[in-house]
């Protein structure tokens, strides 16, 4: 309630301080307008108005900058201090609000009104003393400091109420924000409840503050005694003879020693620390040691330098290698661009070709080429997705993934890693371990990936990976999407021989002690070797047919001998009888029996078909373990065929009184595709009509309702297969025309290949007799429209069918 209008008094704004009536205060002035304003007063009455900035850290003196509510304050004495300062000792007198600031330059002045205090009703004053005393000398402040008794004892014996509570808030309260909301109260009442509120408010923090450090202080004795203890026992091993040094001190050194990334110190560092302070047995020091290992074997900034030497590169792969010239041709291509670039960037690559074709020897001269370090992890049979991101550190015995373990073993953080079979990745309960690296196989998220045991990102964008596979459909399509494809072909004979002679013979005589003068393999054993003992797109049989004959000789020579050469009977006498021979390929021209051509995991094969036509009630019986797809391919010939009976001499409704049985020898071998249509196409033809299909000849396509014939995949295999087994006729779709730029020229040379778009020029092709004229009339001379590559002849300009 306002008791007195004055005209004006000087006003001096303070930083953080708040004054109250009743309550002596001391402060130091320095600034040029607050020297004057104590001057005006004390020309004056000695009176001035105190007022708290609302900014403690601002500069600022002007009216915006300041609480509208002050203490008007008399000054009781001055004294002056070094370098400029002033001190100034005051006592309050009385509440003021400002109503106008009338001057601010030199000093501010302003008119107020001053607010006067009253008493509350005697019960309620009563009671709040009460209250306010009992916490006063109950009062602790948050460093866990009293007030002095002598000062609490000098207070509670004053006898007014509003002297005592304010002489009681400025003990209490320290902070301007609590003294300034104190005195803009406008009653009694209400700022006993405030000086309650903030009282209790201190005494809450001072038991949370005395609590942490109780606790701290019980942290650090424990921390000193288990420090006593360790010296003790650093005395006890100095006296023995061991070694002082513990395993935190070995693992500081070596995190001193090494080179690494702030952030990536810091946290091991934090754990070496967590380490030492561990109790003996704890359940956390394996896992924690293991980390801490983990870390600091890991690569971070240790890299090697590339050999961007194109002519060594190339010379080192031809040097372990033959063939392969795609693969190398890639190589290379990475070398010129890092060159040219100046960046050596992470590539991801992935070999796909059968089994023994040098997937895995030639990523490791890859690495060689480079000067990278190689290490190689395979993928086979792993179904848990921890084996590649790690486990998390929670459980018993966990460890980082194979990812990590690889970077480990690398030692630098550019080296070739090899996934090898990443098509034969299992998946369960457990988690999809293809889908894990999914991460690790992009190079818009490897750089940061994430292992569960590390905790932290780790950088792989600067690794070479190469993956390999047998089956490129085995992969899933996100997985595949990720990788460069390079197919990894099958080798020709040719190939497998000069494989032989270049490094499988020295190897393993190098391998059995042998020498070249003990022991002499020539050229025409070894193409033996690779027709009559093996029949793969590799060369791992070879090298076994070649360990054998080692391993003879080696007998032989240890019996007495001096020197041995194989010729064709000592091949026969050390590997036996001869395992593959040509007599399964039909040598005449026989009824209902094609020979189809099928891609493997393993390359291409052939395959005879065959078919035989029984009086019956148009049953079809299909055996050989045929897959769904090809039992369809069986049954689209068969309508095929009755959509085109009369040009087979056939009634429209030969099936009613046909029984139609279609077999696959090699029963127990599964088989499926869509690739053997036109082969079971002109064997059900042949069957049906009795008109034998050419000697030697092989065929694949796929057939449609409408007879066409689509394209297949895998032509270099499947010729390379009817080559070694004898053929010397191929029928392919017309549309697989442009693949024979990828057959090597020594197959083409030796295959007649006809190019067919219909079922017609199918069968005019394969039947000795096509159209098949009705019964009692002339056959038609066979006329082969489509066109044909013979022996020597360009296939790509080889003239288009019907010209």
């Amino acid at each position: 309630m306002s008791v007195l209008f004055n005209a004006s008094l000087p006003v001096v704004p303070l930083r953080s301080i708040v004054a109250m009536p009743f309550v002596l205060l001391s402060f130091d002035i320095g600034r040029p307008g607050n020297i004057a304003a104590i001057d005006a007063a004390v020309n004056s009455d000695n009176r001035i108005i105190i007022v708290c900035q609302k900014d403690p850290r601002s500069s600022d003196m002007s009216r915006h900058n300041l609480f509208e509510t002050g203490c008007v304050c008399r000054i009781t004495k001055i004294i002056k201090l070094p370098e400029g300062n002033t001190r100034i000792f005051v006592e309050g007198v009385s509440r003021a609000r400002i109503d106008e600031y009338v001057s601010e330059a030199p000093y501010l002045e302003a008119r107020f009104t001053e607010l006067g205090d009253y008493p509350c009703a005697f019960d309620e004053a009563s009671t709040l003393r009460q209250m306010i005393s009992r916490k006063f000398r109950e009062f602790t402040f948050g460093n866990g400091k009293t007030p002095v008794k002598n000062v609490v004892d000098s207070i509670e014996l004053i006898p007014d109420d509003i002297r005592y509570v304010y002489s009681v808030a400025n003990v209490v309260m320290l902070q301007f924000e609590d003294r300034q909301k104190f005195i803009e109260q406008e009653d009694q009442s209400a700022r006993c409840l405030h000086l309650l509120t903030v009282m209790k408010r201190e005494a809450e923090f001072a038991k949370l503050t005395q609590k942490i450090d109780a606790d701290v202080r019980a942290q650090i004795d424990k921390n000193q005694k288990e420090y006593f203890l360790r010296e003790q026992i650093r005395a006890i091993r100095k006296e023995l003879g061991e070694n002082e040094q513990t395993e935190a001190d070995e693992f500081r050194e070596k995190l001193e020693k090494k080179k690494l990334p702030d952030e990536v110190r810091e946290r091991i560092s934090r754990e070496i620390e967590r380490f030492s302070t561990l109790p003996a047995g704890s359940h956390e020091m394996p896992s924690m040691r293991a980390f801490i290992e983990c870390m600091l074997d890991l690569p971070f900034t240790e890299a090697s330098e590339d050999n961007l030497d194109i002519d060594n590169a190339r010379a080192v792969l031809n040097r372990d290698h033959y063939g392969l010239e795609k693969v190398k041709e890639r190589v290379l291509e990475h070398l010129a661009v890092a060159r040219l670039t100046g960046k050596v960037n992470g590539q991801i690559i992935c070999f796909v070709g059968p089994p023994g074709v040098g997937k895995t020897s030639i990523s490791s001269s890859i690495a060689e080429a480079l000067g990278r370090r190689f290490v190689r992890m395979s993928l086979g049979g792993i179904k848990d997705e921890a084996e590649i991101r790690g486990h998390r550190r929670t459980y018993i015995g966990a460890m980082p993934g194979r990812i990590i373990a690889a970077m480990r073993t690398a030692g630098t953080i550019n080296p070739v890693l090899l996934f090898d079979e990443i098509d034969k990745l299992a998946k369960d309960y457990q988690g999809d371990p293809a889908a894990a690296m999914l991460e690790v196989l992009d190079s818009a998220q490897n750089f940061a990936f994430r292992d569960h045991f590390l905790e932290m990102p780790y950088d792989l964008s600067k690794v070479m990976f190469i993956t390999t596979a047998n089956s490129l459909y085995d992969i899933p399509d996100p997985l595949r999407d990720r990788m460069e494809i390079i197919e990894v072909p099958s080798y020709l004979a040719n190939e497998k021989v000069q494989i032989a002679l270049r490094h499988l013979i020295p190897k393993q005589l190098e391998k059995h002690g042998l020498k070249k003068t003990q022991l002499s393999i020539p050229a025409s054993a070894v193409e033996d070797m690779v027709s009559e003992y093996t029949r793969e797109a590799g060369v791992r049989s070879l090298e076994r047919c070649i360990a054998s004959v080692c391993r003879k000789a080696a007998c032989d020579i240890a019996s007495g001998k001096t020197r041995i050469r194989i010729t064709k009977a000592k091949l026969h006498e050390y590997l036996g009888v001869p395992k593959y021979i040509d007599d399964t390929i039909e040598k005449a021209p026989a009824v209902g029996v094609v020979n189809g051509l099928a891609w493997t995991a393993v390359g291409g094969s052939t395959m005879q078909i065959e078919v035989a036509a029984l009086p019956g009630s148009g049953q079809l019986q299909l055996t050989g373990k045929l897959g769904d797809v090809m039992q369809e391919s069986a049954k689209t010939a068969i309508t095929c065929i009755r959509a085109h009976a009369d040009k087979l001499g056939l009634a429209a409704d030969f099936v009613k009184n046909t029984d139609i049985h279609i077999h696959v020898p090699e029963g127990a071998v599964p088989k499926d595709g869509p690739s053997a249509g036109i082969s079971i196409l002109t064997a059900v033809s042949s069957a049906l009509c009795g008109i034998p299909v050419k000697p030697l000849l092989a065929m694949t396509g796929e057939i449609t309702l409408r007879g066409r014939v689509l394209p297949i995949g895998g032509l270099r295999e499947k010729l390379l297969a009817a080559l070694r087994a004898g053929i010397k006729e191929v029928l392919i779709p017309e549309t697989n025309r442009k693949d024979l730029e990828e057959v090597p020229a020594d197959i083409i040379e030796k295959l007649s290949i006809v190019f067919v778009r219909t079922s017609d020029e199918v069968l005019k092709n394969a039947l000795l007799t096509y159209p098949v004229p009705a019964k009692g009339g002339k056959p038609d001379p066979v006329t082969n429209d489509a066109p044909v590559i013979l022996p020597g002849m360009d296939p790509v300009r080889a003239p288009a069918a019907g010209a």
